[in-house]
């Protein structure tokens, strides 16, 4: 196969630790050739979606901690549908622009373009609104820009995470306990004056334990999960906030949360899901760039890009 994978400047990833890296390494241990390119090189040119794409190779033996893991090849502006397989792998935020780009990426598969996961999909699941449709999995959550409605809320569970419906690594999450004095200054923020819609969660104590990364691949879950384990006194366990990531085994809770929403994922063309879980409850589906792939599989025996790499080849027939 030859595979595009959009995403972010080559340089800009940690290439030790980056799922979207390791993705590629296992591709290429299989006899697969690659390209890149940025969202930015999607384009439409009288009605065909192409992109302007830098083949790729990786250098054998390179310390993925230096800059150097891979050679440039040529460039070239080809149809989207020219690849057998499109990883669509840009980081959020999800902006108009990634919004754009989505309808491009719809557009290319109604020429053929086989894109993992599709365009349509990661655009009808947002990354922490698509938790509501599986309210049987969530502490209590309201979705709203009515600063009045979040006073009530709060009132009512006087301990509640807010957070903005687009941010990602943990950025712009805060904790409002009881006595909180800068309630109002926080929903006023988030909410830029109740003209931005942003989500409240009853406060899930067990993220001392780890806020769990479960992967979920062509809808079957992976059965180790990583838990990150906030450091002392913080709130988040993102990885990006200083989390430490400790893999572990899916307890029977994570395995019936994955087991219900991973059919029904992968049928709307989602090959690729993390689920985010605290506790016994679902709080987020990510379906842009999930991630945690080389945690798991150094601290495990359960090889996670290659499991990937299976269900792509699997996928696309190849």
């Amino acid at each position: 196969m030859h595979v595009l994978f959009i995403i972010d400047p080559l340089p800009s990833l940690k290439a030790y630790k980056d799922s979207s890296v390791a993705m590629m390494r296992a591709l290429v241990a299989r006899g697969h050739s690659l390209s890149v390119a940025l969202q930015q090189d999607l384009y439409i040119d009288e009605g065909v979606v192409k992109v302007q794409s830098l083949a790729i190779e990786l250098l054998e033996g390179a310390d993925l901690h230096q800059a150097a893991w891979w050679r440039e090849g040529a460039r070239s502006d080809v149809p989207l549908n020219a690849f057998d397989a499109v990883l669509m792998r840009k980081d959020p935020p999800f902006d108009i622009e990634y919004l754009y780009s989505t309808h491009l990426l719809e557009f290319a598969e109604k020429q053929g373009a086989r894109v993992f996961n599709s365009g349509g999909a990661i655009r009808n699941h947002p990354e922490k609104l698509t938790i509501t449709e599986f309210a049987q999995f969530t502490s209590p959550t309201l979705v709203t820009r009515d600063m009045d409605r979040l006073r009530v809320f709060h009132a009512e569970h006087q301990d509640v995470i807010v957070k903005p419906l687009d941010g990602m690594g943990g950025t712009g999450i805060f904790r409002l306990q009881k006595a909180e004095p800068n309630l109002g200054a926080i929903l006023e923020t988030l909410t830029e004056h109740g003209t931005r819609t942003i989500m409240a969660q009853r406060y899930i104590p067990e993220i001392v334990a780890g806020d769990k990364r479960i992967l979920l691949i062509d809808g079957e879950p992976i059965p180790y999960a990583l838990a990150r384990i906030p450091l002392a006194g913080e709130t988040r366990g993102n990885l990006a906030a200083g989390g430490r990531g400790v893999a572990q085994p899916l307890t029977e809770r994570d395995y019936e949360i994955a087991r219900t929403l991973g059919p029904i994922l992968a049928q709307r063309g989602l090959l690729l899901v993390g689920l985010d879980v605290i506790g016994n409850y679902l709080t987020e589906v990510n379906v842009t760039s999930p991630t945690c792939f080389v945690e798991i599989t150094e601290q495990t025996d359960c090889d996670v890009a290659q499991t990937f790499a299976i269900a792509l080849e699997q996928a696309v027939g190849a």
